[in-house]
Parts: structure tokens; sequence; C-alpha cells
């Protein structure tokens, strides 16, 4: 099971935050209580004192007089979850502007209070079918998330870019976006590709990139001591990349002198370092240890799934759940090989895919449709990420 960098990010933005302790004062991010009144004032008609404390009232509402029982806890349930993520998130900005130590694995709270904000709300819409409001710009389903709350989830994104700074000792690249299709590519055409299917394979490449660390080099992991680097990799795969490297680096070498020029020289940069501190060696042996045998099955896969987008989920769900992925890729029918184990559903929550809600959260099973589906939250950085690979052939000509 893999614990994502950066808490499966919502938004996209590296920048680093600035805001300060004005964040922790208050200065910056709105009270809950004005982000919950915002809510409220979306919902017509206002219910009179005699409605109850809830301060609304749906038309539904209104016509009943009063909120059902499941409305109202849903409700309480969800202002309840909002403050605590907004309470979690100005304690973690406190630490870091005063330079307080903080607890082992910082972000793991923050996601799940994230989680659990982000899931009251779907109860509540589920309740409350007319509390689903106008877009955000996180491209998070509106029954999912109020757009209220986007200054909450901006701020969780700048801390998660504070705790997973890469160390003073991590190397990092000039050119870090085309790296990773630079290797995808080499990797996939040593595996037999022609250049059409290297290519989908080197954008494939930069999806995990941007799934694994929202496309920040040599990332920490604020939910995780294990996984670290450019493609958040563990010390085992991380050794099994390099020595699955070792075996195709000569057939590399034949039709790409260059970038093995350039490997020789990122291994010589590296010298004792762990790997996976340097971003090209932690890119290389990343895809080396999960991805490049599955490489040979870009043009059925492509086949089978067209968008780019999609393409890009299945690999990263070779990251998430390796084994019953693999297994439905030689079933024959990927599309409709079902998920019923209950540990491997706890490893796509855990990965936020059906994580939201009771009723997401209920699904015992699901087929890879179905699932593929369900991974919204990883559209944004796939986006990025095909439009980085776009830049990159307009400019290299490839």
């Amino acid at each position: 099971m893999k614990l994502q960098a950066f808490g499966d990010t919502l938004g996209i933005s590296t920048k680093r935050a600035t805001l300060g302790t004005a964040f922790a004062l208050g200065l910056v991010l709105p009270p809950i209580c004005l982000v919950i009144d915002a809510i409220i004032k979306t919902v017509a008609p206002l219910a009179s004192p005699a409605a109850g404390t809830f301060g609304f009232t749906s038309p539904a509402m209104a016509e009943q007089g009063t909120p059902t029982r499941r409305q109202s806890e849903a409700l309480e349930a969800y202002n309840n979850a909002a403050k605590k993520f907004e309470s979690l998130l100005t304690l973690r900005r406190a630490q870091l502007s005063s330079g307080q130590p903080l607890p082992n694995l910082p972000g793991q709270a923050l996601y799940l209070a994230r989680n659990d904000m982000i899931s009251a709300y779907k109860d509540l819409t589920d309740a409350l079918p007319s509390k689903i409001g106008k877009p955000n710009k996180f491209g998070i389903p509106p029954a999912y998330l109020d757009a209220e709350t986007e200054p909450l989830l901006a701020e969780y994104r700048k801390l998660f870019d504070l705790m997973e700074a890469p160390p003073s000792i991590a190397q990092k690249s000039d050119t870090p976006f085309k790296d990773v299709a630079d290797l995808g590519i080499a990797i996939a055409r040593a595996k037999g590709l022609d250049a059409t299917n290297a290519e989908i394979a080197g954008r494939i490449s930069l999806g995990i990139f941007f799934a694994e660390t929202n496309g920040n080099q040599n990332a920490g992991n604020a939910r995780s001591n294990k996984y670290k680097g450019s493609f958040q990799t563990g010390p085992s795969e991380d050794r099994i990349g390099q020595e699955r490297w070792a075996a195709i680096k000569r057939q590399v070498a034949a039709f790409d002198p260059a970038l093995s020029l350039r490997d020789d020289g990122e291994e010589a940069r590296a010298g004792g370092l762990d790997h996976r501190w340097n971003h090209w060696t932690a890119v290389r042996d990343g895809l080396m240890s999960t991805h490049a045998d599955i490489f040979p099955q870009v043009a059925r896969i492509a086949k089978v799934l067209p968008d780019p987008i999609d393409q890009m989920k299945f690999f990263e769900l070779m990251q998430i759940i390796p084994t019953p992925t693999r297994a439905a890729l030689r079933s024959g029918d990927l599309l409709a090989t079902k998920i019923s184990d209950p540990t491997i559903m706890g490893y796509l929550r855990n990965n936020s895919t059906f994580a939201f809600g009771q009723a997401d959260r209920a699904r015992t099973s699901a087929n890879y449709r179905e699932i593929l589906d369900a991974m919204w939250l990883f559209n944004a950085k796939f986006e990025q990420a095909r439009s980085k690979f776009d830049g990159i052939k307009a400019t290299t000509g490839q």
C-alpha cells in the first residue's frame, strides 16, 4: 500500500507558502463560521426561528416545516468536521511559522481531517441534494465539496509543500519534467515498443510523477517515513529498480548514447547517497521497479483505454494496488474485472478512491471502470502532466 506524498493533493500550485503567522492569527483564512454562514446563505428561504437552530431550510424542508433528523445530523457533522479541519490547519501553520517541532507524520492528521470534511459534505448533500453548489477551482465534484471551503484546501496544499520540501542533500534537476519523459521513452524502447507507443509510455511516466508528488522533485512524505523522492519509492523498490536498470543499460546506450552518458553522470553525482534523493535516479529506478515490465502492454492498454487520463490512472493503480491490477490486465476484460477483497478496497480508500461519504465507503466491490471513474481527485494532476508532455514535445520536436 502506498501512502501518497502530498496527501493526495487537491491543488496543483507548487508555490511556497508566505502567509506566515498571519494564518495562525486568523488574518488570512476566514473563520469557519463565515464559511458555514456562506454555505447557509446558499440555501433559500431562510428558516424562521421556529424552524430550529440550524439557521436555514431547503425548499424541501420548508414544505415539511423542519429538517429531518438525518438532515440535521448531517449538517452538524459537516460543521464539526470543517471546524476541526480549520483548527488543525491553524495549529500546523503556527508550528511551522514558529519553528516548533512537528509530530511524527505531520501530514496524516491533516489528510484525515480533510477527508472527514469532504466525506461529511458528501453525506450532507446525499441527505439534502439542494446543498450541491457551484463548481470549485480544484475540480472536485460539487457534491463532495462546497466552494466556500476553497481557502481551507489552498492552505492544506501550502502546508504540505512546506512539510514535504526536499532535504538539503537532495540533488535536483534543471529539467525535471523532460527527465521523466526521456527516461520513460527510453525504457519503453528498451522493452521493444515502437516510437508511437514509447511516446505514450513517456506521457504516462510524467503522469505518475504528478500523481506521486504533484510534479515536485525530490519530495519528502509527510504521511510516511518509508516512501520518498520523485517517485515516492520505498527502499526495496529502489533497489529492485537499480538492478533492473543495470540489466538494460547497455541496450539503452546502443540507441540513446546521450541518455546513457547522462545516466553515468547522475550515478557519479549520487555516489553513496540514497538514490531516491537524486531526481534522475529516483525516477529511473521507480519506473524500472514498478512499471517497466508493463510497458510492453501499452498498445493493448491504449486500445482498451484510449483516454490518456485513464491510461495514467491505470498505471497509478500499479503503484497503489499492483497485484490485482496486473491480474486485471491478464484477465482479458480489464474494465469488467471486479475488486471485492476488503483489504484491497481499503488500499483504494487510503488513496482517495471511494473514500468520501458513507455511500462511497460502504461499497464492498467495484470493477476497474468504476475505480477509474472514482479517481477524480487525480484528474487535475494528470491534465497538467499531459500539458507538460505536449510542451516538451513541442520544444524538442520529439
